[in-house]
């Protein structure tokens, strides 16, 4: 059978490295056999002291695919990746003004299973290192989400601190796996027939929340 690969997107400091940590060891200690992709581009960056230059992209992204695509083949039953190439085509269109990554990226991305989207209600947190800024946080945000409408590619908006967001994370991948792996759905409010905002994940839902937001940074139509 094979595995089921999860991939978490979103800006930088969106809280991706930690709930990609958190979602595999909660699934391990399930008993579900999973295997952790972490972000190339992070290590790189990392290991070089610097962010890369435009010519070094492409490389980057496609490695990071090539890493997930072994991770497949590892005989795991869930594949969780810390950020794609769809990641990398994000910040080359940024910093470069290059759009050349997206095609080879989101044919990779639509190989993938489930999409979650970091949502970014946590705040922006400077890392010494190479975060820019919130602002660029939410330009990314908005570029991941004009990209993945435009190319058809699902995904499911994830928010909440702390075990709340861990939570909302291992609801989408429950259903997918067809097993409960929360005891019970605190986004339903009990009685009231309704989804509770504060705890909820769906990406139609959530969409409404972001009505222009790309439109306002001229980046593209605004949701669907």
């Amino acid at each position: 059978m094979a595995a089921l690969t999860v991939s978490l997107l979103g800006g930088e400091s969106s809280g991706k490295s930690t709930l990609a940590h958190q979602l595999t060891t909660q699934l391990q200690g399930a008993g579900i056999q999973t295997v952790l992709v972490d972000e190339h581009l992070r290590s790189w960056c990392e290991a070089a002291g610097r962010a890369p230059h435009a010519h070094e992209q492409a490389d980057l992204a496609r490695e990071q695919t090539r890493r997930i695509e072994a991770a497949t083949q590892s005989g795991a039953q869930v594949v969780v990746a810390d950020t794609t190439a769809v990641m990398v085509a994000v910040y080359s269109e940024w910093y470069f003004q290059d759009t050349s990554l997206w095609p080879e990226a989101l044919a990779a991305q639509r190989r993938l299973d489930l999409t979650l989207l970091m949502g970014l209600d946590l705040p922006w947190v400077p890392d010494g290192l190479f975060r820019d800024s919130a602002q660029v946080r939410e330009v990314c945000d908005a570029i991941l989400r004009r990209e993945l409408q435009g190319a058809g590619i699902g995904f499911t908006p994830v928010y909440g601190q702390n075990e709340a967001r861990l939570q909302a994370a291992l609801r989408v991948v429950g259903a997918r796996l067809g097993m409960p792996l929360v005891s019970a759905d605190p986004a339903w409010e009990q009685g009231t027939g309704r989804w509770s905002c504060e705890n909820c994940s769906d990406p139609d839902c959530e969409h409404k929340l972001f009505t222009g937001l790309l439109r306002q940074r001229g980046l593209g139509s605004e949701p669907a």
